[in-house]
C-alpha cells in the first residue's frame, strides 16, 4: 500500500470515529458533512504534487485544504488523534514515527 492509499484509509477511519461520535448517524453511514469531507481530502490526496513521497499534511509548505475544510478537519483529527493509540494502535504508531522523519 503506498503512502497515498494508507493516507486514505487512515483518514476514513478517522472521519468515521468522529462522525459516529458527534453526529451519530442513523444508518450507520457517514453524514453528508463527513462524506463530503471524506471526498474533498480523497480529492486533495489524489492531487497532491508531492505525491508517494508526502509528507504529513501538517507539516506540507503548500497547505491546498481552503480554509473551512482545514478547519474541519483539524476538528476530526484533534478529537481522534489523542483515542487512536486505543481504537487503532499500530496506525497511530506508524504516525508517531513518520512525524519524527
Amino acid at each position: 500500500m503506498n503512502r497515498r492509499e494508507h493516507e486514505k484509509s487512515v483518514v476514513t477511519g478517522m472521519i468515521e470515529i468522529y462522525c459516529r461520535r458527534h453526529h451519530a448517524p442513523q444508518d450507520g453511514n457517514l453524514c453528508e458533512d463527513c462524506r463530503r469531507l471524506t471526498d474533498y481530502v480523497y480529492q486533495r490526496l489524489e492531487h497532491c504534487p508531492k505525491g508517494n513521497a508526502k509528507t504529513s499534511c501538517r507539516k506540507c509548505e503548500i497547505h491546498c485544504y481552503s480554509p473551512e475544510n482545514r478547519e474541519k478537519i483539524r476538528d476530526v483529527m484533534r478529537y481522534v488523534g489523542p483515542r487512536m493509540i486505543f481504537i487503532h494502535p499500530w496506525s497511530a504508531i506508524r504516525h508517531l514515527i513518520s512525524e519524527m522523519r
